[in-house]
């Protein structure tokens, strides 16, 4: 069983926005690209990583990144191509789907028809919804969905988010969204918790919303959204259109999978806009962040006056404002993570110290490098800046210097004391999966073996094994495990499920 989220050729290629940025940020960017990450290797020299390993090693063909201090963009630049197999190098206005990163920029343009007086944050939605309502039952009798809990995830709905249509697939409208109708492939937008008690992310929320701002101003919401945002400060390279224009879809990149495969027709549709449906660049996402902290400082007023700004980052309940995450480890600070099919994004920004920082990636491993090269960027620029977690060092070292060093290093570290024997089974797990699902099956089962012969006593490990034999066709290798770990956890629901399906392949 997974237990671990998949929250970051031409490599080194890159073109900036504007002019080749001046020789103090060229002399930044090549320490920030030249070592994104140092793992330590015992009694051998430390393995020291470039962007360009990383990319190559998570099969992530293009990054497009804007790095943000003092308030300013010092410097905009794009690595790789735009999609695999590809010699076009990312420019800085190559487009990339910002995922749910669209979310905080569409908050905004909530937040404007709010100071119009067309919206308020704290009213029942029903009653400026029109072409569709939220449908009543026992949890809302005495708390009411409102604009507030909508963009704080805190509305108690469900649908957490969306894999988007394929190019060729039927797009269906928003109601047959809300009511998981057909050719809709989500679940109904559903209440199931009292409003305002939980914190539970919730694109299918964002939904409502973006509904919610087309039924109070009768437009389109690209138009919408492009009149009360995006022209105001010159985001002119970004769109909430889906499909994309012809003459933006030519300057798109490709999504790409973890295995290094391009997404079929090069994207996914989202008719979910507010959610998922922001095409954009890392420069119109770090001026958008910008904008957002000096209205915050009082500074301008573009988009929004400084006190409905200081509300948008205030949490509702814990980390989540009005369309933006906060993080109380690290003040100042606020941004968003945005994941469609085949493309990742980051956004941070420190209204306090004026640094930031936007990184767009064309693949499914785009957080994983995107992350690294964050870590790399707050260390050149001195950022007060901590992260959640540690680096996947491991893992990495499985994917550059190969599964037997990888191996060898956690016997060794195992050996010292430094690795636990259940934090080198979880860490096997991960290496595992990163391997099976970057296109490399076999060095996967050789990690998952690995793990069943230094923990045959652990149910999880023999259902992982499962998994690479499901996966290669060895049917009867993936029931043997399968069967293996519900010996030793009968409880293992994933291990009924999959059992059951080994048993039923041809």
């Amino acid at each position: 069983m997974r237990k671990f989220t998949t929250l970051v050729a031409v490599f080194a290629v890159a073109c900036a926005a504007y002019a080749a940025p001046p020789a103090t940020e060229t002399a930044h960017i090549q320490k920030i690209a030249g070592t994104v990450l140092e793992i330590p290797m015992g009694k051998q020299p430390p393995l020291r990583l470039s962007l360009a390993q990383v990319m190559k090693a998570y099969n992530v063909p293009g990054l497009s990144v804007a790095v943000i201090d003092n308030y300013q963009i010092v410097w905009a630049k794009g690595f790789g191509t735009i999609g695999p197999g590809s010699s076009e190098p990312v420019k800085t206005s190559t487009l990339f789907q910002a995922g749910s990163i669209s979310k905080p920029v569409a908050a905004a343009g909530a937040l404007v028809l709010v100071e119009a007086g067309k919206l308020s944050l704290d009213e029942d939605v029903n009653r400026k919804l029109k072409t569709w309502k939220i449908p009543e039952n026992e949890f809302t009798k005495t708390e009411k969905v409102t604009l507030r809990r909508l963009m704080s995830h805190t509305g108690g709905l469900t649908v957490h988010g969306f894999p988007g249509y394929d190019v060729d697939a039927p797009m269906p409208t928003l109601v047959q969204i809300f009511n998981g109708e057909k050719p809709a492939n989500t679940a109904p937008i559903r209440v199931d918790t009292v409003p305002g008690t939980l914190d539970r992310y919730s694109g299918g929320g964002v939904t409502i919303e973006q509904q919610l701002m087309m039924d109070v101003t009768g437009k389109p919401f690209p138009a919408l959204l492009r009149e009360t945002v995006l022209d105001k400060i010159g985001m002119n390279d970004s769109s909430y259109e889906q499909p994309l224009p012809p003459a933006r879809a030519a300057h798109t990149a490709i999504g790409t999978y973890q295995n290094g495969k391009p997404v079929h027709g090069k994207w996914h549709l989202y008719p979910e806009m507010a959610a998922a449906g922001l095409w954009t660049t890392a420069t119109d996402l770090a001026n958008f962040a910008i904008e957002i902290a000096q209205s915050r400082n009082g500074k301008s007023n573009k988009i929004l006056s400084q006190k409905m700004v200081e509300e948008m980052l205030t949490p509702v309940r814990q980390g989540a404002g009005l369309g933006f995450f906060t993080d109380k480890g690290n003040p100042g600070f606020f941004g968003h993570n945005g994941a469609d099919e085949g493309f990742q994004a980051l956004l941070t920004m420190n209204w306090q110290t004026g640094q930031g920082a936007a990184l767009m990636a064309n693949s499914d491993h785009g957080i994983a490098v995107a992350d690294l090269m964050l870590r790399s960027i707050a260390k050149e620029y001195g950022w007060n800046f901590k992260f959640e977690r540690e680096p996947p060092t491991l893992r990495l070292v499985a994917m550059v210097r190969g599964v037997q060093v990888a191996l060898d290093r956690v016997a060794e570290l195992k050996k010292t004391g430094a690795l636990t024997d259940q934090d080198a089974e979880n860490e096997l797990n991960r290496m595992g999966y990163l391997l099976l699902f970057g296109g490399h099956e076999q060095d996967g089962i050789k990690v998952f073996q690995k793990n069943v012969q230094d923990h045959p006593e652990s149910w999880n490990v023999y259902d992982s094994l499962g998994e690479p034999y499901m996966t290669t066709g060895q049917k009867a290798l993936a029931i043997q495990n399968y069967e293996k770990s519900l010996q030793l956890n009968p409880d293992n629901n994933h291990g009924k499920q999959m059992l059951e399906k080994a048993r039923s392949m041809k």
